[in-house]
């Protein structure tokens, strides 16, 4: 059997965690428990660089004991790297556009970060797209984001990436575990009538081009994040899928059910056993 442990959103830094000693409990945790991968979507800091040291840290400190990818939220975005940058290879950690077949298993792993088309937006509360980039460059962290280009071409080209990835799995005859931090699936937004800046936001939280992809292809796992509201793995259309970020405790913004990282992080931990 091989375990499989996933998470999201964990914001070391804006929580206000000591890094090292967040990863040495993290990971005697997953070593304890015998986890064989430990995949994150996305969101580990505000700084591609630290998300990056901190992965690799963890991976040497197993010594092969478990592996552990990672791909970039929005958060991981803005400072460290551009936009430009996250598409290329990097590290083997960085799971973005890659894959990992499971030894002795027909699995395989895919990661690819995600973006969004605004496709969550317009039908409920349409406005020109401009108004919604105007918005998000105003108030949002991806308008920190440096080297964006169009939205909707990024969007395609990540759902190019993903179709070539998936059509590949499937002429091997590989199960898919595909793990993204966008919001695939418009079940998973929030919409609200006196509420409008969620409306607003919601434009900015995935596609639904790339749930659509991942129904057409009947991929039997999805990870992903972003959304701080965590949810029980949910069963839609033949795809089991799993999203229960860390998020945020903060006196400001207090998500957790307690005041402990490390509880909160075990008791979002979404685990896969093949």
């Amino acid at each position: 059997m091989v375990k499989i442990a996933m998470s999201s959103d964990n914001h070391i830094d804006v929580n206000h965690l000591d890094a090292a000693e967040t990863l040495s409990q993290q990971l005697a945790y997953l070593l304890e428990n015998q986890f064989d991968y430990y995949l994150i979507a996305g969101d580990l800091f505000n700084d591609f660089q630290k998300s990056l040291a901190f992965v690799r840290s963890m991976n040497q400190q197993a010594n092969g004991k478990l592996k552990v990818y990672f791909i970039a939220g929005n958060h991981d975005m803005v400072n460290g790297t551009d936009y430009p940058t996250l598409q290329t290879p990097i590290d083997p950690v960085y799971l973005h556009q890659k894959v990992i077949d499971i030894p002795d298993t027909n699995y395989r792993i895919i990661g690819n970060n995600g973006w969004y088309d605004y496709t969550f937006g317009r039908d409920f509360d349409p406005k020109p797209l401009k108004a919604y980039i105007q918005w998000r460059n105003a108030y949002w962290i991806d308008g920190g984001i440096t080297g964006l280009g169009d939205d909707l071409a990024m969007m395609q080209t990540i759902l190019n990436q993903v179709y070539t990835q998936f059509l590949a799995a499937r002429a091997a005859q590989k199960k898919i575990i595909f793990i993204t931090h966008f919001v695939p699936r418009a079940e998973y937004i929030f919409y609200s009538l006196d509420r409008p800046y969620w409306n607003m936001v919601n434009p900015l939280l995935g596609s639904q081009h790339l749930g659509a992809l991942i129904e057409a292809f009947q991929i039997e796992h999805v990870m992903f994040g972003h959304l701080h509201v965590r949810h029980k793995p949910r069963l839609i259309h033949n795809t089991t899928y799993y999203s229960a970020p860390v998020g945020y405790g903060l006196k400001r913004m207090h998500e957790w059910v307690g005041k402990d990282f490390m509880t909160e992080w075990q008791q979002t931990l979404q685990i896969i056993k093949i």
